[in-house]
Formats: C-alpha cells, sequence, structure tokens
C-alpha cells in the first residue's frame, strides 16, 4: 500500500493520499521516476495533508511538486504533520 506522494526530487513533504495513524511505518512512491520511498509517521496525518520527509527549522521552505509553497513558522521533525499551524503558505503571504 502506498501511504504519501511526491511529484520532484526536491519535494521536502509527501502529500498523504490515506489516513494514516500516528507511529505508521509508511510506503511512499516518487511519482518522476517510480522510486520508492520510505517515511514513519510520528503523529496521525488525514489523507490529502503533508507529512514532513526530512526535520525543519523555523524559517526553512517546504517544497512540495518541485514548488516552494510555504514558510515553516514552528520547528518540523521528521514524519509529522505539516498544516496551517506550522507552515505559512505563499499564497497567504
Amino acid at each position: 500500500m502506498i501511504h504519501f506522494l511526491i511529484h520532484d526530487a526536491s519535494d521536502n513533504v509527501g502529500v498523504v493520499v490515506v489516513d494514516v495513524a500516528a507511529g505508521s511505518d509508511c510506503a511512499g512512491r516518487n511519482l518522476t521516476n517510480n522510486e520508492s520511498l520510505k517515511a514513519r509517521s510520528e503523529e496521525a496525518i488525514p489523507l490529502g495533508h503533508k507529512i514532513a520527509l526530512k526535520d525543519f527549522a523555523v524559517g526553512d521552505t517546504a517544497i512540495k511538486y518541485g514548488c516552494e509553497i510555504g514558510t515553516i513558522v514552528q520547528a518540523v521533525k521528521a514524519g509529522h504533520h505539516v498544516h496551517t499551524h506550522n507552515l505559512k503558505t505563499k499564497r497567504w503571504a
């Protein structure tokens, strides 16, 4: 089962394609080259939301679909939920 997808090798967040429970070992897929990826969810992440694929510090840039989507406003560890509570999107900047 695939739990998350990325669309570009530069992506540092994955898009969750099923509801993911905290503590799950997640299988991912890079859609540009069909590479298999792995991540461990450290908290529950709902379908359609983002999982951090690396540790982020405040001020870091989140990249999804090969595009900068926003700035991290609260530190995020790999495997955690990336959403409006810790990311200020460029759309609302």
